[in-house]
């Protein structure tokens, strides 16, 4: 049930107006079964003074793109009443000429586009106005018999409008059916959602919270004792397993999603998921239509329902099931395009945004992790609507053109070109060893920046943990996730991959970089030293490699690694002969993979640095007074020592590498692998030849 979350001490610290707005816009987006992502519009009409000192009308309404949940006063924007109500008396208007139109009414052209529903705002004659998409209001205007079960609830103070696309038609249309219904106390928009207005800000709030509990209660009268989506066809299968199978099918759902653009991956085995893929109408409900147009975007007209019986708990035949499935998704997306496109539309991405898996949950893709999620979020949406329509009805949707006309509406699409320009990682998934460390953390901030989701992996679980929040700060929430590991046991290297993929879908970018070091003479280096250099730099290496390339493999899109090695994989170091035969090991098994691994498009190459003091745990253990002891100097000479013997008299550090990494790692190296490339200030003993 829908809560009423005003707070009059907090409304009173607001400065009214505008400011008063956003709280207004805040509150409903707090609740997602009140305004769902990036949906809904709310607007206050207000007298302000223009540049010349003039008072004119003010009409505040939502940017286009904006959230109400999030959106602040600059994402607002304001245009001249008197310009806009005179458009009531047109017959018709174009989406162009409104949008152009409405340009010229902008109070300050540096505010957003104003919202595709500024002229709903614009011709009702009230100060405040929400037009909002509510789980239980959708439920009645998506089913069959909607109207007569609004006027059992509301009587005669609703008006009801058939389905029209946002813009000029609509609006006219509501505002003439409210002014001529004197007692109309709100707008039902048949398969779309709800208008409400109010004197105040307060009274419009609550208004529209009041409509939404009292659709909820009679609902929720209806769904008591009914048996919800016609009772359960499948059992879910134990959390452990559900998991153990995503974990195998998930790079194969991420490779052919992302054939034509790659994707990353979420899941959802909530109680509402399961209750509803697991159920017998699951199948026929999911494939009538959007529960509502603002979903179309991210949810595509239908999910992908998988024809597979959990009780098999073969993952062999869910994989057979989801590649069938997708390929026809695909097939029938291209279809549904051809008939009902127009000449200057270009067909967006076909693969399937959600896809529904009996036993199993929901998997979601979007373009980064914060999309999928929001994918997951409206069909969570979808599935109340559905469950609500049934126990009134029969859900209905958009008919097939509809939903087109939505999809492909220019308008809507403008939205999508308000995001932020995709970078040379963005839809890629990184897993960096070490990641903690000096090189490892660099490397991490380094590719973050460029869009890359990271997994932050390291011995260090806490500096792992800082590095990602750090990221996660810069970048927006999920873009790093912080795991331990220790790179030599085979069960946690195994389990840190299978976590990778069951947060982000697969694996693009391995960077395998933990690392330790010691030094000895020859002759005093014991089986232990030897044991633990080849333990971490040789066999830990080899094991995140190993799964990441069973990842890779199976997501079919290539990949690139990158291993950290060091200028003693090549130059013989005086009393370190354990370190630097690891480091000359991790080369030719980077060498090895990268012969093993170019049919599949997986590249792997080499970085040979020299001397990364700064922000080294290894340069703050025995290490540094070890190498110091070996060239007879002391410890803090060492920087300068370093800098002295490369022919570029430089230092090297953790950002050197993390840029050379980059590199390696990117599409401008995308002919490059079984390469060594050198960060060292130029070691001519260590000279790759």
């Amino acid at each position: 049930m829908v809560k009423n979350l005003w707070d009059p001490a907090e409304a009173k610290r607001r400065t009214g107006g505008l400011d008063e707005l956003v709280y207004r816009s805040n509150l409903l987006g707090a609740d997602r079964s009140v305004a769902n992502w990036g949906g809904g519009n709310t607007s206050l009409k207000t007298v302000e003074t223009d540049f010349r000192g003039r008072e004119i009308e003010v009409m505040w309404v939502k940017g286009s793109g904006s959230d109400l949940a999030t959106m602040q006063a600059h994402q607002f924007t304001g245009l001249r009443l008197n310009d806009i109500r005179p458009l009531i008396e047109r017959e018709e208007m174009s989406d162009d000429e409104m949008v152009e139109y409405l340009r010229h009414c902008m109070i300050d052209s540096r505010h957003p586009r104003p919202s595709i529903e500024t002229l709903l705002h614009a011709f009702l004659p009230f100060a405040h106005v929400d037009h909002t998409h509510p789980d239980a209001i959708i439920s009645l205007c998506c089913a069959d018999n909607g109207r007569q079960v609004a006027e059992r609830i509301y009587g005669g103070r609703f008006v009801w409008v058939p389905y029209v696309r946002p813009g000029f038609t609509l609006s006219k249309l509501i505002a003439e059916a409210v002014q001529n219904n004197p007692h109309a106390e709100l707008v039902l928009m048949e398969k779309h959602g709800l208008v409400t207005w109010g004197d105040t800000a307060e009274a419009c709030y609550a208004k529209t919270i009041a409509v939404i509990r009292e659709a909820e209660e009679y609902l929720d009268s209806r769904t008591e004792d009914a048996e919800v989506f016609g009772g359960t066809r499948h059992q879910a299968l134990p959390p452990d397993e559900r998991r153990e199978l995503l974990a195998e099918v998930m790079p194969v759902i991420r490779g052919m999603v992302g054939k034509e653009r790659s994707t990353l991956l979420t899941f959802d085995d909530s109680e509402e998921v399961l209750a509803f893929v697991n159920s017998r109408d699951a199948l026929r409900l999911s494939q009538v239509g959007a529960a509502c147009p603002d979903h179309l975007v991210h949810t595509k007209r239908v999910p992908l329902f998988v024809d597979w019986d959990p009780a098999s708990r073969d993952a062999g035949l869910l994989k057979q099931a989801l590649q069938a499935g997708i390929a026809r998704f695909v097939q029938e997306y291209r279809r549904y395009f051809e008939r009902n496109r127009a000449e200057q539309d270009k067909m967006g991405d076909p693969a399937p945004r959600v896809i529904l898996i009996p036993g199993i949950g929901m998997v979601n893709s979007g373009k980064s992790r914060q999309m999928a999620k929001v994918s997951g979020e409206l069909y969570h949406r979808a599935i109340a609507v559905m469950r609500g329509a049934s126990a009134i009805g029969q859900f209905v949707s958009l008919s097939e053109q509809e939903s087109y006309a939505v999809e492909y509406w220019p308008l809507e699409l403008y939205k999508l070109t308000l995001a932020p320009p995709e970078a040379e990682f963005s839809r890629k998934v990184g897993f960096v060893t070490g990641g903690a460390g000096g090189i490892g953390s660099a490397t991490c901030k380094r590719l973050a920046a460029e869009g890359l989701h990271v997994v932050v992996a390291d011995l260090n679980l806490e500096g792992a943990e800082e590095v990602s929040r750090e990221i996660n700060q810069a970048y927006g929430e999920g873009r790093a996730l912080a795991l331990k590991l220790d790179v030599t046991r085979e069960q946690e290297v195994e389990e840190a991959i299978r976590q990778a993929v069951l947060t982000y879908g697969g694996i693009d970018i391995l960077v395998n970089n933990a690392g330790l070091a010691t030094s000895s003479p020859f002759e005093e280096t014991t089986l232990e030293e030897w044991e633990v250099n080849m333990n971490v730099l040789g066999t830990g290496y080899f094991l995140v490699a190993r799964e990441a390339y069973k990842v890779m493999k199976q997501q079919d899109m290539g990949g690139s690694m990158v291993f950290v090695g060091s200028k003693n994989s090549l130059y013989a170091g005086k009393n370190a002969a354990a370190y630097s035969a690891a480091k000359a090991a991790e080369v030719h098994l980077a060498r090895c993979i990268a012969a093993e691994g170019g049919s599949a498009g997986i590249r792997v190459n080499t970085v040979l640095p020299d001397a990364v003091l700064q922000g080294s745990a290894i340069w703050s253990s025995a290490w540094r007074n070890e190498r110091a002891a070996a060239y007879g100097i002391s410890p803090d000479q060492l920087e300068e020592h370093y800098r002295n013997r490369t022919t570029l008299g430089v230092n090297v550090y953790p950002q050197d590498i993390a840029e050379a990494i980059a590199f390696l790692a990117s599409s401008r190296a995308k002919k490059t692998t079984g390469c060594m490339i050198t960060v060292d200030g130029g070691i001519p003993a260590a000279f790759t030849r």
